[in-house]
């Protein structure tokens, strides 16, 4: 055997190499990601560990025990638990939660996609989109106290009401009543701000797409579905997401808008599980009950994650690329 051939057949082959270099850490570019992954997301970790993660756990634990907010803790087990869905007033405030979750959504989603849809080809469609989502610029607490003066009886719902030769209208504020305006308030309060986001998400279709459908002779239903969902649906999930976490948090609008019947507490008929914790834990109008009202805030957590989670596959479809 030459020098040469013993050269040639000592040498690694291409092929091996490329598989040693795999097996040693991928290729230089993931050995660069790999090692600034600690330094950059290593603080942030860190940061969301203290101030998010351990504290939520240090709330499972509270939710076990009897406690007033000062002094030793009594464990009392599941018995917080146990109270609550015993409790009337909470499956009351756990319901109202729900309708807000569903009822509210589904009409938020249905009018936000048909705004998208007649303000596609809108001409000044970004003036329209901003005024839409102005509502959401606006605290809650802003329109809570708003609709108190809008809806009393002497508001002005009434007086144009007058104008029309009506002469006895509903009383807006009454306690029956006043759960759907809440309703009504929430889905105009926030349907400007879904819309913004499926109008983003439709915007980024090719218009080649469209000319394609008219050219081959679809109609307005097909384009919607064979084209204008598909290709928006990881929106609609985002976006169904979204307002699962915030339906479940939603406190300010029921607080000031129950507040303005002079009352200083909403009614309960209007309170949702954010407010009914609040009003356990905060009152003061009796002993703080924080192991009661923590565990009120983990059934949310416990509620959010369930429902995020069969979002997530309900909604889940393969990538489209365009």
């Amino acid at each position: 055997m030459t020098e040469t051939a013993r050269l040639i057949g000592s040498r690694p082959s291409a092929g091996s190499t490329s598989r040693t270099g795999r097996r040693a850490g991928g290729n230089a570019i993931d050995r660069a990601r790999k090692k600034l992954f600690v330094p950059f997301v290593g603080p942030a970790f860190l940061f969301y560990t203290i101030l998010f993660i351990v504290p939520a756990l240090y709330a499972v634990w509270i939710s076990f025990n009897k406690w007033a907010g000062a002094g030793p803790m009594e464990f009392v087990g599941f018995k917080n638990y146990v109270r609550l869905f015993s409790d009337k007033l909470f499956i009351q405030s756990f319901v109202n939660t729900l309708l807000l979750l569903f009822v509210v959504g589904i009409a938020i989603f249905v009018i936000a996609f048909g705004l998208t849809l007649v303000l596609r080809d809108m001409v000044g469609r970004k003036v329209a989109r901003s005024v839409i989502f102005f509502p959401h610029l606006v605290n809650a607490m802003i329109f809570g106290v708003l609709a108190g003066f809008i809806f009393n009886p002497g508001g002005l719902v009434n007086t144009l009401l007058g104008g029309f030769g009506v002469t006895d209208p509903p009383a807006w504020l009454a306690h029956e009543n006043m759960f759907p305006l809440i309703m009504v308030m929430m889905t105009w309060i926030t349907t400007g701000y879904f819309t913004t986001i499926l109008m983003a998400g439709v915007d980024r279709i090719p218009p080649y797409f469209y000319e394609d459908c008219a050219l081959a002779g679809a109609n307005a239903w097909q384009r919607l579905r064979y084209v204008i969902l598909p290709l928006t649906w990881d929106v609609f999930g985002t976006c169904a997401v979204l307002w699962t976490i915030s339906s479940v948090k939603i406190f300010e609008i029921v607080w000031v808008f129950g507040g303005s019947t002079g009352q200083g507490m909403p009614p309960t008929q209007t309170w949702t599980v954010a407010v009914y914790t609040y009003v356990t834990a905060f009152s003061g109008e009796s002993i703080p009950a924080y192991g009661a009202a923590t565990a009120s805030a983990v059934l949310s957590l416990a509620l959010v994650s369930v429902l995020v989670v069969l979002l997530r596959r309900a909604l889940k479809r393969d990538a489209v690329e365009f």
